[in-house]
């Protein structure tokens, strides 16, 4: 089984060119999926890799968050500043510049910023039981003001069957067809294009039958292409058509309507205590 990206497993170096020109064998795959542009590479890395970022995750911190809510059970996160130094090594190749030409040449989209406060990214691990619900993500990184443009996935589990749950899922705009799903089987990569309407989540509940988490690596992209005039937003929540989802797309609407109309000393003393109480 031939690793795909050129990177040393051992130094963790890329080279700029090779990197330029792995993206752009994947350029017409990428651009040219719908619903919103998206692309799913297997052996991505070279398997020492995974191997290694696998036994750094035997000896992980406490989470740094934890989320067990009707959109997000069981799942923690962990910065990626405190990994093992492997780990966190890997973390810091995925935001160096030869990496971030991978991305361009790749996905089309020029001037990508990685964001080196890791937000919500590190690794994710997620029990059995554990979900996360259909959403949008955030759209803008609140201490840069950069817009959120690219989200990369790659997972870390022993080989993975689609019935043990956990896959991640592509919905389309409408929210009323699943246009793909990817089990998070070892080594599988899987990148996409951000906005207020690109549909994503794993909500089939975690469910191995030797108990083993799902695990990744996850890591999100920006460009300086914010406009204050745009509306700002956290991840929106939807449920899928006949499904049983809890769904907070309500609780995010009421939010962004007083943002609108409140002023912003008011609108901070009223919205801190109704999300304190779920509303």
């Amino acid at each position: 089984m031939t690793a795909k990206f050129p990177i040393d497993p051992n130094q963790l170096a890329l080279e700029t060119s090779s990197a330029k020109t792995f993206g752009a064998e994947y350029a017409e795959t990428y651009q040219g999926a719908a619903p919103y542009h998206h692309i799913c590479i297997d052996d991505f890395l070279p398997m020492e890799i995974i191997t290694q970022v696998r036994a750094d995750l035997d000896s992980l911190p406490d989470a740094e968050r934890s989320f067990d809510a009707a959109d997000e059970k069981l799942k923690s996160q962990y910065n990626p500043d405190r990994l093992p130094q492997f780990s966190r090594n890997l973390f810091y190749a995925f935001n160096s510049r030869p990496f971030i030409l991978f991305l361009e040449e790749m996905t089309g989209i020029k001037g990508l910023i990685p964001d080196p406060y890791f937000i919500g990214a590190g690794i994710h691990k997620t029990q059995n039981g554990g979900y996360l619900n259909i959403h949008a993500d955030f759209n803008v990184h609140k201490q840069m003001r950069l817009e959120r443009r690219l989200n990369m996935l790659i997972y870390l589990n022993p080989p993975w069957k689609e019935e043990w749950g956990g896959s991640f899922e592509v919905w389309d705009k409408k929210m009323k067809t699943k246009v793909a799903s990817f089990p998070p089987t070892e080594n599988r990569m899987v990148c996409f294009s951000t906005g207020s309407d690109t549909w994503h989540g794993n909500p089939e509940p975690v469910n191995h039958p030797d108990g083993l988490p799902r695990q990744s690596i996850a890591l999100y992209y920006y460009t300086a292409t914010w406009d204050e005039t745009r509306i700002e937003h956290s991840t929106l929540f939807k449920p899928r058509p006949g499904s049983e989802d809890t769904s907070s797309a309500g609780r995010a609407k009421r939010h962004r309507i007083l943002k609108e109309v409140l002023p912003p000393v008011l609108h901070r003393k009223v919205v801190g205590p109704m999300r304190r109480l779920g509303f």
